[in-house]
Order: structure tokens, then C-alpha cells, then sequence
């Protein structure tokens, strides 16, 4: 088991029902076949709520990405304004989620080593691309880097409703600057690890709470 360090101001704790509907939101090139997502689909199967998590594969374009997220909760809070929402995202999923998280604020937003400057981290990864989990394929495109800078949000409005989960070990994304992107959420570091969360099932738990599933 890989140690960890929890920060929680306030106190780590559920909500006190489970969300309404959940988002989970992949990565650049994963997809929703991901390990990650597969486990979080079935905790939430293991508790008779699997109709309350929705797994999207998104658009290699960012701005269209959340324009499908923001049409199909459109039209969910059209039907239940009160619909208290949540937001799981893996690297670039991480950035989205949070994007969604500042524009639907009674949101909580659970973060899985996410990109913080994703314009910064695609520079190199322009043209087509193998999507992980699939046979499918992506074209990435320098205009998607514009849509991603665009999109960005500097500020959280009340950080409490922020749950990072940062491995010291990703190989991929800088540790220091997710923690530095947070301050005043629930963090949970883990002392090793690596990008893709391998020992997930370990920081599950954690996110299963957050999300009220615990």
C-alpha cells in the first residue's frame, strides 16, 4: 500500500445523501474503457446507484468536450433545479471538472492527478493520436490548445467542495503544481504511485466518501 498524507480542512467527511448525478470526465486519450473509470462505474453499481453516474467518452476538441457535458446538464437541472451534482476527472478530465466545478458551484469535484496548464502539457501532441482502452483514434490540433487556455479558471469559489487525490510518483504532471492549484481542498497525497493511479482501488475509498457512496 502506498502511503499518504490527507489535509482536510474542516474535516473529511460525506455529504449527507449521496449526489443526485455524477460526471466522470477521462483524460487526453483515454476514454470511458479507462481502469479508473471502470471502478468508479462499478462503485457506484455496488450501491444500487449506477443510474446516477454518467461516464462520456469526450471530443478530442475541449470546447465541444464541455458543450456535451453542459447540453446534458441542461437539461437535467431543467428538470430538477435542485440536482446537487458531482465531478470526477482524470488529468485533463481534472481540468474540465474543474471548469464545470466553478460554473456549477453547488457542485463537489473530485480531482485524480489533473492537468492544471493542459495548453502547456498538449504543445507535443498535435495530429493523430491512439486513444488508451479503444481502437479508436483522435486528431489533436493546435486550435484546441486556444479553446483549452480559454476555458481556464483561476479562482475556487469555496474550496471545501475541491477533493485532489496526487500521486509524488506521476511521471507526467508536476505534483507541486496540482497541490499549489488547491489550496484549501481535501488532499489526499500519495507517496509514490504514478500518473495513472495504478493502485487505485487504495484512493478509492477516499473518492467513494467524497461522493457520499461510503
Amino acid at each position: 500500500m502506498w502511503p499518504f498524507v490527507l489535509e482536510s480542512p474542516g474535516g473529511f467527511s460525506a455529504p449527507p445523501q449521496p449526489l443526485d448525478w455524477v460526471v466522470y470526465l477521462h483524460g487526453f486519450r483515454s476514454s470511458s474503457r479507462s481502469v479508473k473509470a471502470q471502478k468508479t462505474i462499478d462503485a457506484f453499481a455496488q450501491v444500487g446507484l449506477g443510474d446516477r453516474l454518467w461516464v462520456p467518452d469526450l471530443p478530442a476538441s475541449p470546447a465541444q468536450a464541455l458543450a456535451l457535458v453542459e447540453d446534458e446538464l441542461r437539461i437535467r437541472l431543467h428538470n430538477n433545479p435542485r440536482l446537487r451534482l458531482g465531478f470526477v476527472g482524470s488529468s485533463l478530465g481534472g481540468f474540465y471538472a474543474t471548469v464545470l466545478g466553478e460554473r456549477h458551484l453547488n457542485a463537489r469535484v473530485a480531482l485524480l492527478n489533473p492537468a492544471v496548464k493542459p495548453y502547456d502539457d498538449l504543445q507535443d501532441q498535435m495530429g493523430r493520436q491512439a486513444v488508451y482502452f479503444s481502437d479508436e483514434e483522435i486528431e489533436f490540433v493546435p486550435a484546441y490548445l486556444d479553446e483549452l487556455r480559454a476555458m481556464e479558471t483561476t479562482q475556487l469559489t469555496r474550496a471545501d467542495r475541491y477533493f485532489l487525490v496526487a500521486a509524488t510518483g506521476d511521471e507526467v504532471l508536476s505534483v507541486a503544481a496540482m497541490v499549489a492549484r488547491y489550496p484549501g481542498a481535501h488532499q489526499l497525497r500519495v507517496q509514490g504511485s504514478d500518473h495513472a493511479l495504478s493502485h487505485f482501488d487504495e484512493q478509492l475509498p477516499f473518492v467513494r466518501l467524497f461522493l457520499g457512496l461510503a
